[in-house]
């Protein structure tokens, strides 16, 4: 029996962390330290877990013209996220705005996820081999740690913040 991790196992362990994150940010209020400190850790959490995942799971399935319609799908909502994130970093955290869009990026992240973990995930799953799989998971797991290294918090300019 093999007790190793999956890649998509990897994966979806990132997605809980994340929808942890997800609900301590939901229940701090203003521009407070706590929240700036969790919006930082998840900013460089999803950023890390976006690249990584590309590099490691999505360049190969991008090939596999069984599952590109899928991959395409999710990387263009990584930029959607990413985009989001930027301008929710530019937003001043202790306007009641902040709150309002956290909620709808909150809410499109957790769409995303749940439709890679439900629908994409287990189509994958059916084109990834054991060999492949060690790879992928080797692959995620340099490119997180070294991502997460690099990334950052980038707001667009304040005065380009979405109203």
């Amino acid at each position: 029996m093999n007790t190793q991790t999956t890649v998509l196992e990897r994966l979806e362990t990132d997605h809980n962390r994340q929808r942890e994150l997800l609900d301590q940010i939901a229940k701090t209020e203003g521009d407070s330290e706590e929240r700036r400190r969790l919006f930082t850790e998840l900013t460089k959490e999803l950023k890390s877990h976006a690249a990584a995942e590309e590099q490691a799971v999505y360049s190969e399935m991008l090939a596999d013209p069984e599952v590109s319609g899928e991959t395409r799908h999710s990387v263009a909502e990584h930029h959607e996220i990413d985009e989001m994130l930027n301008d929710l970093a530019a937003t001043d955290m202790s306007s009641p705005g902040w709150m309002l869009k956290f909620k709808s990026f909150d809410e499109r992240y957790r769409h995303h996820i749940n439709e890679e973990e439900d629908d994409h995930f287990p189509d994958f799953a059916e084109q990834i081999d054991e060999k492949m799989d060690k790879e992928m998971t080797k692959t995620f797991d340099e490119r997180k740690k070294a991502e997460k290294a690099e990334a950052e918090v980038t707001p667009e300019k304040a005065e380009d913040a979405k109203e």
